[in-house]
């Protein structure tokens, strides 16, 4: 019997075979969760489709986060369908492509509003439609971030003041929902070769720092990402909340 059999989750932010999201999904089936995806458009549906269905997966939902009804929508589904939700994976995070690039001072209102809603506010949204359906179950919810949330990375910008957002979200997130017995982490993931991180101008030496500068000198995987999630959404982590726990090789303790 696997780790989180009987346990059912849903994944938002799955992107491609390439997402942080899809090895935490596949982490999670290998252990029999039984999972639930989302897509934001028909051309993320087309991506997010195929790799749902081949691990069994009955329900793949449209959902864009910035739209209330459609959040909505997608919880009265899995309450229709399941009656309650174990785990739910917040892979989610968009800033317009000239915002990640130049001086931060340069950021427009509207990258700003953007940035924050996707990326920090949806968070607060899922959660509080997860929050009936989890209750005393237990349940755990994640979040990716990065830590860019609290050093400055060059033309990280507006995505690092979200990213911090996102993490102080969390840590009140785990203060409401704990005596519900809903636990919520994130995990601050080092530098991978995802779709969204090729979006950062200079991503490349971004890895080449890391892996010259972190004890494990290398950078991480997805897989390694998803070896903490699996950790974060199962018994084993049950009196943990509220925390960052870094996956980055351990780049995050060196000064100078």
């Amino acid at each position: 019997m696997g780790l989180l059999e009987g346990k059912k989750g849903i994944i938002f932010g799955v992107a491609n075979e390439r997402s942080i999201a899809w090895a935490i999904a596949q982490a999670l089936n290998k252990e029999g969760m039984e999972l639930a995806f989302s897509y934001a458009g028909e051309a993320l549906e087309s991506r997010v489709r195929p790799l749902a269905e081949s691990i069994g997966a009955k329900l793949v939902l449209p959902c864009d986060v910035t739209d209330d009804a459609q959040i909505d929508a997608v919880f009265d589904t899995l309450s229709k369908e399941w009656g309650g939700l174990d785990a739910l994976v917040h892979s989610l995070a968009f800033a317009k492509k000239e915002e990640l690039k130049g001086e931060f001072v340069n950021t427009s209102r509207e990258g700003f509003k953007v940035a924050l809603d996707v990326s920090a506010y949806s968070l607060v949204a899922l959660a509080r439609r997860a929050m009936p359906l989890m209750e005393g179950r237990p349940g755990s919810i994640i979040t990716l971030s990065y830590y860019g949330s609290e050093k400055v990375i060059q033309n990280y910008n507006v995505m690092g003041v979200a990213k911090a957002a996102l993490e102080a979200s969390v840590r009140y997130l785990a203060a409401d929902l704990g005596a519900k017995n809903i636990r919520v982490n994130t995990i601050s993931a080092g530098p991978i070769k995802t779709l969204a991180a090729m979006g950062i101008t200079g991503f490349k030496s971004i890895l080449d720092q890391v892996e010259a500068k972190a004890p494990l000198k290398r950078n991480v995987t997805q897989e390694d990402v998803a070896k903490t999630a699996l950790y974060l959404l199962s018994d084993l982590s049950s009196g943990v909340t509220g925390e960052i726990i870094y996956v980055d090789a351990g780049f995050n303790i060196i000064g100078f």
